[in-house]
């Protein structure tokens, strides 16, 4: 059997983000449980990704299975353009009751990259709705978005869209100062993309539609941290300017930085913020763009042309808010919320571990988030470490030369303990230079502020 998948897998389809002619064959999962995915050599591997960071509670959880069971037993599907059903009117209830004062209207879609262009064609139509034409967006240095056209436009620094460059409208792009542990160089680059900031909005005054930005960690560009005082004086630049704040927390939600969202741990109210990955506990695809009434309340009137016209055959759909109610009921639980903060000491502790050795360098961690680079190490390092891991039983994709650890929130303490051991024991096979690098430096002052929770 596993033989004629794989036969058919190379003859049919077309993974994302690989080079099929140089990739090792895809691993045939065949089941999940916990934090753990089973193949059909019968070997299991240990998710350190969270499945591309959608998995909270792990795999073929129970809770959520079972509300999403009942859900397609009762009601699969509706148009939402004439319906509305109880788990989407709850799911977007619950939301923003988690969410700062403010964000109360929930417009569904499909997955992160739609959120985002949701968000970033709502700013768009707002200003002309209340009279005002406002088309420059601001985006930040190394983000990553999407890959529909508006996100990939945001993102055209992340080194994933260089085919398509010509497809891209422009977008004015601000220096985002990523920082680490031991970091000393902080200040002068923080105060300097803040510069570079004020320079974009004095240039692009009254055309200024939103600024959108990753809030705290950018993730595809390699877990790049910033400080909560960096993303509050962001804010504090687009309430000044009179323009809209549009956080991507697609990533950063649910948790995963030791708050339900971004914007809780920083103490800041976007107008917007576009969600996924996590809203489903890792079941179905599904999105959120959440705003406020206000900008909600400018869509209103009696032409059909003021009106969002936008739109997904899948929107809201009812499995995927019913697996969103159940993940929620198991994120908010206490259980839940003592085995993130239970993560997040474990992968302190470790991480500092990791720090020592020759070939690391610029740990970082946030929440349950943990990721350093690579010094001075050959081409192929990472892509041969991804390989040695699996062959240990740890599915990790290193991102460039940086590793980083996201697992589901069920990991216990001994089985991230485990992942760990490999890590450190892989990575301290490789050559390093023994002068201390600037992460192996003495704790700078912030450390023991919000960046390291």
């Amino acid at each position: 059997m596993t033989d004629s998948i794989l036969d058919l897998d190379a003859k049919h389809v077309w993974h994302p983000f690989t080079q099929a002619a140089t990739a090792a064959p895809p691993l045939h999962a065949v089941r999940g449980h916990g934090a753990v995915i089973e193949t059909s050599d019968g070997k299991a591997y240990v998710d350190l990704v969270s499945s591309w960071w959608v998995n909270l509670h792990g795999h073929a959880n129970p809770v959520i299975a079972r509300a999403v069971a009942e859900q397609a037993a009762t009601l699969e599907q509706a148009i939402f353009a004439e319906f509305t059903h109880e788990p989407a009117a709850r799911l977007a209830a619950r939301v923003c009751q988690q969410l700062p004062d403010g964000l109360d209207r929930v417009f569904y879609s499909d997955d992160g990259s739609t959120a985002v262009e949701v968000a970033m064609k709502m700013a768009r139509q707002y200003w002309g709705n209340v009279g005002q034409d406002r088309r420059v967006y601001v985006g930040f240095d190394g983000g990553y978005h999407g890959d529909t056209v508006g996100a990939m436009s945001l993102g055209r620094t992340s080194g994933y869209f260089g085919a398509w460059e010509n497809f891209m409208f422009p977008v004015e792009i601000a220096p985002f100062p990523a920082t680490w542990i031991g970091d000393d160089t902080f200040a002068e680059r923080e105060a300097q993309a803040l510069a570079a900031l004020d320079a974009i909005i004095e240039r692009n005054q009254g055309q200024l539609a939103a600024i959108i930005i990753e809030p705290l960690v950018q993730g595809a560009s390699g877990m790049r941290m910033c400080r909560v005082e960096f993303l509050q004086a962001v804010a504090a630049r687009a309430k000044s300017a009179g323009t809209l704040l549009i956080l991507d927390e697609v990533m950063t939600g649910f948790g995963r930085l030791g708050t339900p969202f971004a914007c809780v741990k920083a103490g800041i109210n976007p107008d917007m913020i576009c969600l996924s990955k996590g809203l489903t506990g890792g079941f179905l695809p599904m999105a959120m763009t959440v705003t406020s009434e206000a900008l909600y309340q400018a869509f209103l009137g009696k032409e059909v042309t003021r009106a969002f016209l936008h739109g997904h055959s899948y929107t809201a759909n009812p499995l995927g808010c019913a697996a969103g109610l159940a993940s929620l009921d198991l994120l908010l639980s206490a259980e839940c919320q003592a085995r993130i903060q239970a993560i997040e000491a474990v992968n302190t502790q470790r991480l500092t571990e990791a720090a020592r050795l020759p070939a690391a360098c610029r740990p970082r961690l946030m929440g349950t988030i943990a990721a350093f680079d690579l010094k001075d190490v050959a081409p192929g390092t990472a892509a041969a470490l991804k390989l040695a891991f699996r062959d240990r039983g740890l599915l990790m994709r290193p991102m460039g030369d940086v590793l980083y650890v996201l697992p589901p929130y069920c990991l216990d303490d001994v089985a991230l303990h485990n992942a760990w051991d490999i890590i450190i024991d892989e990575v301290s096979k490789l050559p390093g230079d023994d002068p201390c690098c600037e992460s192996r430096k003495s704790s700078a002052p912030w450390m023991t502020s919000s960046v390291i929770p």
